[in-house]
């Protein structure tokens, strides 16, 4: 298995890349090291760094230390990443993980989130926010990242702006559809709480 950058030009931000060592936690500096070795040294949070190379990293967590580590490297993303500020409930916190994904990545050099007109441009996948109910929405992701990190920073911002009446929050990916995993171009999840 190994995760591939639709675009070879694509940066992400040195404030998501941290967020893969921060998860593992009392292990940092295994992540640094496996940062390293895939050409990524010393990151900077104000740097950018190749997204392939990012994804090298994290094909190697997942050959080495499963899924489960990489649903832990997801889960850190809501707490290290740039997000947008006006999130205060559960649908607006799963609607802008897209526009998330864009202000913390830049093709180019360009961040692909434009502050002033609020428009996302293309070139990196997305996370397409669909309301089913008031206690459900759906999460479809077309990016390269893997599936149980995506699982993790949804589950995350779920968690994170649920309504205070609801004890849980619950995720699942739902295989009857398509999958990355098996070579199809999207993942979907379906959150509900």
């Amino acid at each position: 298995m190994r995760y591939k950058a639709i675009n070879p030009n694509v940066e992400v931000n040195g404030q998501t890349v941290l967020s893969f060592v921060n998860a593992l936690g009392y292990m940092k500096h295994i992540g640094l090291s496996i940062l390293a070795e895939k050409g990524i040294a010393n990151p900077d949070p104000e740097g950018w760094y190749s997204q392939q190379k990012w994804l090298d990293a994290i094909t190697y967590i997942a050959e080495e230390a499963g899924i489960e580590t990489l649903y832990e490297i997801g889960s850190a993303i809501p707490e290290n990443a740039k997000f947008p500020t006006e999130i205060n409930d559960i649908h607006k916190a799963l609607s802008l993980i897209d526009i998330a994904y864009h202000m913390n990545h830049r093709l180019n050099k360009k961040v692909l989130f434009n502050d002033e007109t609020k428009k996302t441009e293309e070139g990196i996948g997305n996370y397409h926010y669909n309301f089913i109910n008031n206690k459900k929405a759906e999460i479809i992701c077309d990016n390269p990242y893997p599936c149980d990190f995506d699982r993790g920073i949804i589950h995350s911002m779920a968690k994170k702006f649920k309504p205070s009446e609801s004890v849980f929050v619950k995720i699942e990916h739902d295989k009857t559809k398509s999958c990355r995993e098996n070579g199809d171009k999207t993942c979907s999840y379906i959150v509900s709480w």
